[in-house]
């Protein structure tokens, strides 16, 4: 009966601390999260002389790299999105950053240990000095588990800091891919212009080979001096160094691009082209969109959400920990006898434990995460002005080099006239050689300006596009169901854009 009533009384005080339990795992002590205050402006300065895209879209959508209309381009980013070995290390890294937040959704349960023993020992006594010692044998078999309730939101915050981390790395993985994707289309771009600028200097070794065929030809009737020819062999000299030298740099945009899509540089190549790609209109929005269109801006912002929750963390150890802790089994000194009701062994029972003085270290640590906050923070709002420069930038440089490459088409037509002019009245014999040359140098510099200036305007339409997000979106980012979701770890890659 005594028996009994102890149970009870046990079982009531186990009830009273559950319930205690319960009502206290509620709490969660240190500031709840709220996405940092950043000022938007309300329209990019540059957008006021911006042609719009048509069809009207307002953002990019997909696969942006297809809106230059260059089939080889296509391939090669999709390449780029298999194969790049800086994307694999960062989707490598996100499925860390996910085994994080399943780490530190496992205190949330009890942990459950069992063992198995056998113990044979002996020693000599007073009773057993004639029989020369005696030799004992204990079986034992338990079972034991502990928990600690989240009573001041511990492990809920450091969840919520790894929640918060493992987004951002999910954003780091898409900055990752963007800046790849991009930097592809630049090199890829680049190297198209490099063929267009073989092409320039191919066609103007021959016009130079012909220009000193025709010295030559005058100079054998008398009509011309040596040093006429001497001028057009060293122009046409020239013109077939800087040939052979374009190909330095097209070799290198190539390996470049070997690199970018997983491949050995010894093993691939692009054979020379023309450029089909066009420069296209591109959708570009209002700035307060640009905050969830960037992934740099929402790793930033993930990042502070994580410090935020730091500061929970590190809040709550100043108060005390519970444990609840079990263990049951059998212990005997019969194995025939081991596993029966009178060898049964039990304990049950909490342990608080809080720590009374640790000479400021707890304060250290919560300073130490506020100011590893403010800090977060701190980056973010640059991130966030960082993202407003570089659209305006591009912006303003796509705006300028399309009034300079109007004013280059001029340049260009009025170079290659003059330069007609001149031979005629060169073979006519009314103007020097000088002349010839200065005007075939002018042509060639003009030609060589306007397909300097199509390549940056390219590279400053994949640069707009990149500032822009490449069309994705904050929404992408993988939510706390499917973080928490531990059948999903294989499949939780975030998706390819």
């Amino acid at each position: 009966m005594r028996q009994n009533l102890k149970q009870a009384h046990t079982n009531k005080t186990l009830l009273a601390i559950a319930a205690a339990v319960l009502l206290l795992s509620a709490c969660a002590v240190g500031p709840d999260y709220v996405r940092p205050a950043t000022v938007a402006p309300a329209a990019f300065k540059e957008m006021k002389d911006w042609k719009t895209a048509t069809p009207q879209d307002q953002e990019l959508h997909g696969k942006w790299w297809e809106i230059y209309q260059d089939p080889q381009l296509n391939a090669l980013v999709e390449q780029v999105n298999i194969s790049n070995q800086n994307l694999a290390q960062a989707e490598a890294q996100f499925r860390q950053a996910k085994a994080l937040v399943d780490s530190a959704r496992s205190s949330y349960f009890p942990t459950v240990s069992a063992n198995v023993s056998a113990t044979r020992s002996g020693g000599r006594n007073s009773s057993s000095l004639s029989s020369g010692g005696s030799v004992s044998t204990t079986d034992a078999l338990g079972l034991s588990a502990s928990w600690e309730p989240d009573l001041w939101g511990r492990i809920g915050r450091t969840v919520e800091a790894n929640q918060a981390s493992a987004q951002a790395s999910a954003a780091d993985l898409q900055v990752a891919r963007l800046s790849a994707q991009s930097t592809l289309a630049q090199n890829y771009l680049q190297l198209r212009v490099l063929d267009l600028q073989q092409t320039l200097l191919d066609d103007t070794v021959a016009a130079y080979q012909k220009s000193l065929q025709l010295t030559q030809n005058q100079y054998a009737v008398g009509v011309v001096a040596r040093s006429d020819v001497i001028q057009a062999q060293t122009q046409l000299k020239g013109a077939q160094a800087q040939a052979l030298d374009n190909g330095v740099s097209r070799s290198q945009l190539e390996h470049a691009i070997a690199l970018l899509t997983g491949q050995a540089a010894s093993t691939f190549s692009l054979a020379p082209a023309p450029l089909v790609a066009v420069l296209p209109a591109i959708p570009v929005g209002v700035p307060s969109t640009l905050l969830e269109r960037r992934p740099d801006v929402s790793a930033a912002e993930r990042l502070a959400a994580a410090a935020n929750a730091q500061i929970g963390v590190a809040k709550a150890a100043y108060f005390p920990n519970l444990t609840l802790s079990a263990s049951g089994g059998f212990q005997s000194n019969s194995f025939s006898n081991w596993l029966t009701v009178p060898n049964r062994i039990w304990s049950l029972g909490p342990a608080l434990a809080a720590t009374l003085f640790d000479g400021g270290a707890r304060r250290a640590q919560s300073d130490q995460a506020i100011a590893a906050y403010d800090a977060s923070v701190a980056v973010y709002k640059q991130a966030v002005l960082t993202s407003f420069q570089e659209v305006e930038d591009n912006l303003a440089a796509l705006r300028i080099l399309e009034q300079e490459a109007a004013v280059q088409a001029e340049t260009v037509q009025f170079a290659h006239h003059a330069l007609e002019l001149i031979m005629n009245q060169y073979k006519a014999g009314t103007v020097n050689y000088t002349s010839v040359v200065t005007a075939q140098a002018t042509a060639f510099n003009a030609d060589l300006s306007a397909l300097n200036i199509q390549n940056r305007r390219f590279a400053a339409s994949v640069l707009l596009i990149k500032a822009l997000g490449g069309g994705w979106n904050q929404a992408e980012l993988p939510d706390n169901a499917m973080l928490n979701d531990r059948g999903a770890a294989k499949d939780s890659k975030p998706a390819a854009k």
